[in-house]
């Protein structure tokens, strides 16, 4: 079996398994998602998602964020961990967005990842869900379930992302990142995997690698 091969069953694998999956931040337009995924970052989506209904009702526009209190941010995202850079960061992202973007959140990786605290996990992750493009969000569950699988040999996010988007389905990667994380949490666990419930064992190299030696 190819690595294509391997990709593309373990895309309907997921797809079977797992197919409403979506991200799991609430956000209702491209800059409540952009500001969602920043205070992401370290901290759990569960836990964004108590935070941004406050912080979204005072701040709706970019105009608004970037005119904010940078305190004030801090305080109501400060469960989110690191709120102080992250606090910052979206009070300067907002600011480029109005000066360079015309206050709209780009459409492409080159453009998103200029902006403050904006790296390429949370670029693709835009221009996946927001755009509809082919994006690859290289987490650290698709990092660790695309080894186990035999996909990819490097924990590098960016030698991940640039290898999955050779052997995944353009039109299909961006969705497909979303259910490795569900299966991530329920399945395919961090030291303690699910192997035998695994809908992917069948051709998963580190299953195989572990039967064979027995």
């Amino acid at each position: 079996m190819t690595k294509k091969q391997r990709a593309l069953a373990a895309v309907e694998a997921l797809e079977e398994k797992y197919p409403d999956a979506m991200c799991t931040l609430d956000y209702t337009d491209p800059l409540q998602l952009l500001i969602a995924t920043r205070l992401s970052a370290q901290c759990t989506d569960a836990r964004v998602n108590l935070v941004t209904p406050e912080l979204f009702g005072r701040y709706k526009t970019a105009e608004d964020f970037a005119a904010a209190d940078v305190a004030d941010v801090e305080r109501i995202i400060h469960s989110c961990g690191f709120f102080r850079a992250k606090a910052r960061d979206i009070v300067n992202m907002c600011k480029m967005l109005i000066e360079k973007f015309d206050s709209k959140v780009p459409d492409n990786i080159d453009d998103l990842v200029t902006l403050p605290g904006v790296g390429r996990k949370t670029a693709n992750l835009i221009v996946g869900d927001i755009y509809g493009k082919p994006a690859v969000v290289a987490d650290t569950h698709l990092i660790r379930i695309s080894n186990l699988l035999g996909l990819v040999d490097t924990k590098d996010p960016k030698k991940v992302e640039a290898e999955l988007r050779k052997i995944l389905p353009p039109d299909r990667s961006n969705n497909f990142c979303h259910r490795v994380v569900f299966h991530g949490r329920d399945t395919c666990i961090s030291g303690r995997p699910k192997c035998e419930n695994c809908c992917m064992k069948e051709f998963c190299t580190s299953f195989t690698s572990k039967n064979s030696k027995r």
